[in-house]
Formats: C-alpha cells, sequence, structure tokens
C-alpha cells in the first residue's frame, strides 16, 4: 500500500541556475528565511552560524563526489532524487538542508520524500504525512510490514539491524525506481561513517566505512549521502532548533548492546579527549596511501625492487 502526494510551490522555484549566492541572505529577489520548513527557526546568530556550516557541508560533499553529474549528461533533463526520512532527526535535517540549497539555487534536482513504514508497534502513522504536507513536500508513504520478517527471523537477543536495512534498502531501490528517481538520498552523517569504519576494523577486519556515493548492485539506482561531512551534534542541535517530530525507532533502539553503541562511546572518549579527532578521523578516510598498508591488490610490493648499482656495500 502506498500514498504518493504531489505539492507544488515549495521546490519549484526557477533559480537553481543562480551562481555564488550568499549562503546568508538567500537567492537574489526571493524573500523570506528560506523553504518552508524554516518558518519558525530561529534568528539568532548561533542558529545561523549553525545553518551555515551544515549547508556547507553538505554542498562541499555533493560537489567532492559529484553527485549532480548526471544532469551534465543530459541537460534537458533534471535529476529527480528520492529522499528516504524515517522520521529522525538525521534524515529531517537531510530534507531540510537539501529543499534549503535547492532554494538557494545550489542544487538543481527534483526532490520527493518517501517514508516506509515497516509496520513497528505503535508507530505514529500521521505525524510524517501531515508534517510534509502542511510544509508542501512532495512525497509518498509507503507501508510494508517488515517488523513482522524481522522479528520471527531474527532469533532472540541477536540485534535486528542487519536484516531490517536489507529489507528497508530492497523496498527504497523499488520506490525509486518507480517514481523515476536516479538516486536514493540517506541521511547519514560523520559520525556513521567514523562508527561504520571501527565496525568493519574491529569486528570485520578490514578497512571499509560508508562511501558517500555508491552504485547499487543492479546498476540503476545510485546510493548518496550528503550529509558525509555534517557532525552529528550539529544535526542534534539543528533539529531541535527546528522542532521536527520526531518518531522514535521502536525496532532497534529498544534493543541495548549493540557494537555499533559501543563504537560511538569509543569515538565520544577519543574526541572528549583530544578535540578535533572526529574531523581528522573523517579526513582520513579521505586521504590513504596504499603503499603504507598491507593490501597486496591495492599496491604491488612484488615489484619493489632495488635499481641495479643503487644497493650500497
Amino acid at each position: 500500500m502506498s500514498e504518493i502526494v504531489e505539492t507544488p510551490g515549495v521546490l519549484d522555484a526557477e533559480n537553481d541556475s543562480v551562481p555564488g549566492v550568499d549562503i546568508e541572505s538567500g537567492p537574489e529577489g526571493v524573500t523570506g528565511a528560506g523553504p518552508s520548513l524554516y518558518a519558525n527557526a530561529p534568528s539568532s546568530v548561533s542558529f545561523n552560524k549553525l545553518r551555515k556550516r551544515l549547508i556547507r557541508n553538505v554542498r562541499q560533499a555533493v560537489e567532492d563526489f559529484a553527485m549532480v553529474a548526471a544532469a551534465a549528461e543530459d541537460p534537458g533533463k533534471r535529476p529527480r532524487w528520492l529522499v528516504a526520512l524515517s522520521g529522525g532527526k538525521d534524515s529531517y535535517g537531510l530534507l531540510a538542508l537539501l529543499m534549503d540549497l535547492q532554494w538557494r539555487g545550489m542544487l538543481p534536482v527534483d526532490l520527493i520524500a518517501c517514508n516506509l513504514d515497516q509496520g513497528q508497534p505503535n508507530f505514529p502513522k500521521h505525524i510524517l504525512p501531515d508534517y510534509l504536507t502542511a510544509h508542501g513536500v512532495p512525497h509518498r508513504i509507503e507501508y510494508r510490514d517488515t517488523y513482522s520478517v524481522v522479528t520471527s527471523k531474527v532469533p532472540e537477543g541477536a540485534t535486528y539491524c542487519a536484516l531490517c536495512s536489507r529489507l528497508r534498502r530492497g523496498n527504497l531501490y523499488r520506490i525509486a525506481r518507480e517514481e523515476g528517481c536516479e538516486a536514493l538520498v540517506l541521511g547519514h552523517h560523520r559520525d556513521d561513517i567514523l562508527e561504520t569504519f571501527f565496525l568493519n576494523f574491529f569486528h570485520g577486519g578490514r578497512l571499509e566505512a560508508m562511501p558517500p556515493k555508491l552504485l547499487n548492485d543492479d546498476g540503476d539506482v545510485m546510493v548518496l549521502r550528503p550529509m558525509a561531512y555534517c557532525a552529528e551534534e550539529d544535526l542534534a542541535r539543528f533539529a531541535e532548533a527546528l522542532k521536527f517530530p520526531i518518531i522514535p525507532c521502536d525496532l532497534c533502539g529498544s534493543q541495548d548492546g549493540l557494537q555499533r553503541n559501543a563504537m560511538k562511546l569509543m569515538i565520544g572518549d577519543i574526541e572528549r579527549r583530544m578535540p578535533g579527532r572526529k574531523d581528522s578521523m573523517i579526513r582520513a578516510l579521505s586521504n590513504t596511501r596504499p603503499s603504507h598498508l598491507l593490501d597486496r591488490s591495492l599496491f604491488d610490493f612484488a615489484s619493489l625492487t632495488v635499481a641495479p648499482g643503487k644497493a650500497k656495500t
């Protein structure tokens, strides 16, 4: 079962090609504080700095990883992105920041928000559609009872996250195809990426994180993470300031002892002891030296030899 609502107005600005706009004042000739989601935003200096920093982070990631490169191949076709909206602070923040960039003429794409109602008990079905409709956001609400599947398949005491994520992602790929979207956009941020890296480092025995841009296995949907440079604490403050109607996850949020929580605590402790380490770690993921690691598939160690006449006696 699905419901789709197309609401014109908020996302139909004609200023997508405006270059170099002032991030604090908005597009030339456009008045107001931004998209409708910002209607009651604080006017404080601290919030404006926070908003500016988050927008800069997202814009940088979009540019660094060529997230809208497809637009250059067909100038007559405007890319369409499916924005996954769970009801948590991160996905609300993702939608608000993408809409802000779009409003400023910095993101020439069409957006459609999508919530996958997975059938969790007591899930407040009205919150997201009411919020999106009130703010004029095109959206689709899809119901699929993956909750029953997960709880019946996963043994008692085990974590639900892996199976739940696979089922959710498969449905979102399908919806993206049905809506004609080139990309599925997810709300993972800098801290999610670092936690995933250390999970794989400690428990998987590999150097692997969450890529900001990934092509799905079928090769027809791009997965994007525009908030790859955004700090979780910034997104938490952003959500509180904009008073997003947060919906907690009663499926995995009720389980204690998740390995990811342990990674979060570890990274948080490092940051408290040595402020700025999170930024250093995220930079390190884009500054690798294959010749100084141990992966023979990335560097040809066998071909390293001393040149004739260079050996010292």
